[in-house]
């Protein structure tokens, strides 16, 4: 199967740790991961030499630079294998570096004949450092720390050393412990108590690199070489592909909970229980709860899953719908252990489809937030002062605006290629909502795009399609230079009236192309931060099994390669690449100046232009217009205290972003803590962005409140102006 799709690569969210000085980041995993795995790899397989050799020659013959495995492509996976391994060069010892970089320009022509060796002999090194330096871990945990010592860590990888002898790596060690103790104190643990967490963590992490597998070894390996030709280029073992369809798709069979890990006891633990699915409908199972065993049918053997690999007790979570697993649980009430036979179903994912909130205008807290200190017009009471828009009609009736939250472009791709009749996609679900909108006489639509990370370029062509009436929606540049466009599928638009399109620096992809599309027709209002991620390429799936035998239901599964085949144009003939779409109106948002877009990205392909399409103009956007609208929000947000609390936070960070050290003299840590007293909440309005778990547009929060407010000054600057009738669908 070949789809071409428009995912933003996930490596954005390991950097969003490091973008904001912050030292990890929780993985949430719904319950549909890898396999199980029982030990460290083991020697290079025939497989993995089979799945290397097709990976290299399909890069080389369609990955849309053209370029070709060479030494430069060498020397950009040693690089980037060793930075996943060690990005903080905390295990690896200079010599380590030195050996490999030795046999790094021989990569280019050992993958070309399969081979993986080198990768397998960095992995056993690296688990050779951990145990090492587990035993200085220990060692230093164990130590007395002098914290009123004027000592610094460098905590920037750009600008720390490899260690070259055992001393210089624990007193790196030494430092980040103190660190790490007073990260923990800071937040009222005690001492030993921290020390204790401390050795449970950094013991289970030993553990779990342990068991890692060829499958996961393998695809971190290729993957590193992929990313060498641009960010987006990956190879997926077959635990990985399945997981994607599962994400695009919306479908899972299984319990329907995301899980995460305790590291400092091994404890697999309930994040989120999805609404509707299993657990749901059980009831007894409850978030915080914690799973230490797994049994397979009414009767079957509990297996302890304690400090056992996520991957691995997700797999073991995992079954066919209508069948049995039984969870021995420890609860949150009391730490009773509890044995809950749940059986499994087929869970919608619905919290990753497109949902809707209609938000009348008479209960816009205008201007503020009653979750801040921002508050300017007392909620409930029309606003009095001549920057705050009225949330009434001329007539005196409330204006209602209705709001589409689309975390992805999601299609099931599995139904469309068996040709399903009704099979689950975005543009379905889109219409009804803006048909239910229709019915009841919504005057403006916002669409929230903030976390809407790409997905099915079809997809995003087609919705798109709801908001014009016929014409290019993007053009598509194939490897031998030929551009394509991509029209909009069914003329006519389903919903007319002004249109607003939020974003951030979060939205890649697939959500550029709708929202390049609506800016270059006029069609509506950007709203967000400065620009969006700036990812303008498509990639594409090539089953691996499926290209080896020539058939759809191989006898094996090896994963895929997905590789860049193509750039994509707006109508207007510039692409989205590395510059993003410029928002009409940039609200201040601390989101603009994290290092999480396509230009922070190594390797990431450039930007350019091809010809103009002729398109139409709907006039629902110009710049006097937008130039109104922007002096009214800016007078609006300088009255704010929560907007103002976001600018300084935003200094802050970026004044913290140049330091390129630590301290650890507790002192001087406490004084900046209390100062940067931001970043927990500020990491968790990122998470909640990036995991999903954000209600639907919640009304009160005051960034979402300015939209609404300047959603409420475009349709008084348009004048009841929309798209004329004839250009809507029958």
């Amino acid at each position: 199967m070949n789809y071409p799709v428009c995912l933003s690569n996930s490596l954005r969210r390991l950097r969003l740790g490091a973008a904001l000085g912050l030292l990890s980041l929780a993985s949430i995993f719904s319950v549909c991961w890898q396999p199980e795995a029982d030990a460290r790899p083991t020697p290079p397989t025939a497989n993995d030499r089979k799945i290397t050799r097709l990976v290299t020659r399909l890069m080389q013959m369609w990955h849309i630079s053209g370029r070709q495995i060479d030494d430069e492509i060498a020397r950009r996976c040693l690089k980037t294998f060793l930075q996943n391994l060690d990005r903080m060069k905390l295990y690896f010892y200079q010599s380590d570096i030195d050996e490999f970089l030795a046999e790094g320009d021989q990569i280019d022509d050992a993958v070309k004949q399969g081979k993986t060796d080198l990768a397998y002999k960095i992995f056993d090194r690296f688990l050779q450092r951990v145990d090492e330096r587990l035993a200085q871990i220990n060692i230093a945990l164990g130590m007395q720390h002098d914290f009123t010592l004027d000592e610094e860590l460098i905590f920037d990888p750009e600008v720390a050393n490899y260690p070259r002898t055992s001393e210089e790596a624990f007193d790196r060690w030494r430092k980040r412990i103190k660190l790490d103790l007073l990260n923990e104190t800071a937040e009222g643990t005690p001492m030993e108590e921290a020390v204790e967490k401390l050795r449970r963590r950094y013991t289970n992490f030993a553990k779990r690199m342990e068991k890692t597998d060829n499958d996961e070894l393998l695809e971190i390996y290729l993957s590193s070489l992929t990313t060498g030709f641009d960010p987006h280029s990956s190879y997926m073992s077959p635990s990985s592909l399945e997981n994607f369809y599962i994400i695009i798709g919306l479908k899972l069979e299984g319990i329907g909970a995301s899980l995460t890990t305790e590291d400092e006891y091994g404890y697999t633990v309930i994040k989120k229980i999805i609404p509707g699915g299993a657990a749901d409908k059980d009831g007894r199972l409850k978030v915080e709860d914690k799973i230490v065993g797994v049994g397979q049918g009414e009767d079957g053997e509990i297996v302890d899953v304690v400090d056992m690999k996520l991957n691995d007790v997700v797999e073991k979570i995992r079954g066919k719908a209508g069948t049995v697993v039984r969870l021995e649980v420890i609860t949150g009430e009391g730490e009773k252990r509890k044995i809950y036979n749940i059986t499994r179903e087929t869970i919608e994912l619905k919290d990753s489809e497109a949902r809707s909130r209609l938000i009348p205008g008479n209960a816009i807290n205008l201007g503020a937030s009653s979750k801040g200190n921002g508050s300017v017009v007392e909620k409930g009471k029309e606003p009095t002062s001549t920057i705050f828009p009225s949330g009434l009609k001329p007539d005196g009736t409330p204006y209602l605006i209705g709001v589409i939250d689309l975390p992805s472009f999601y299609m099931d791709m599995e139904g469309a290629h068996q040709g399903a009749a009704n099979y689950k996609r975005t543009s379905d679900d889109v219409r009804r909502l803006l048909n239910e909108f229709n019915e009841k006489k919504v005057d403006a639509v916002i669409i929230d795009l903030r976390q809407n990370g790409g997905g099915s370029l079809p997809e995003a062509v087609a919705t798109t399609g709801l908001f014009i009436d016929s014409g290019p929606v993007v053009q598509v540049k194939q490897p031998d230079g030929l551009v394509q466009p991509y029209p909009d599928p069914e003329k006519g638009m389903v919903w007319a009236g002004p249109l607003i399109v939020l974003t951030s620096k979060f939205s890649a992809s697939a959500s550029e192309i709708f929202a390049g599309a609506i800016q270059d027709y006029d069609r509506g209002l950007i709203i967000g931060d400065k620009s969006t991620h700036g990812k303008g390429t498509v990639q594409q799936l090539r089953d691996i099994a499926m290209i080896l035998y020539g058939v759809d239901n191989p006898p094996e599964k090896l994963g895929a390669v997905k590789m860049t085949i193509q750039h994509f144009y707006r109508p207007c003939g510039d692409s989205t690449q590395n510059r993003g779409v410029v928002s009409d109106i940039e609200l201040p948002s601390i989101t603009s100046y994290l290092d999480i877009g396509e230009s922070d990205l190594d390797y990431a392909l450039d930007f350019d232009q091809v010809d103009p399409l002729p398109h139409e103009n709907y006039n629902l956007v110009d710049q006097n217009l937008i130039t109104k609208l922007r002096n009214q929000s800016e007078a609006r947000w300088r009255m704010s205290s929560d907007f103002a609390k976001e600018i300084h936070d935003i200094e802050l960070y970026q004044e913290r972003k140049k330091r390129k050290t630590r301290t650890i003299n507790r002192e001087k840590f406490l004084a900046e803590r209390a100062e940067l007293n931001s970043d927990a909440e500020e990491k968790e309005r990122i998470e909640e962005m990036i995991n999903g778990d954000q209600e639907i547009f919640d009304p009160e929060e005051y960034y979402n409140a300015e939209v609404l407010a300047i959603t409420l000054d475009y349709l008084h600057l348009l004048n009841h102006r929309t798209v004329p009738p004839n250009h809507l669908a029958d």
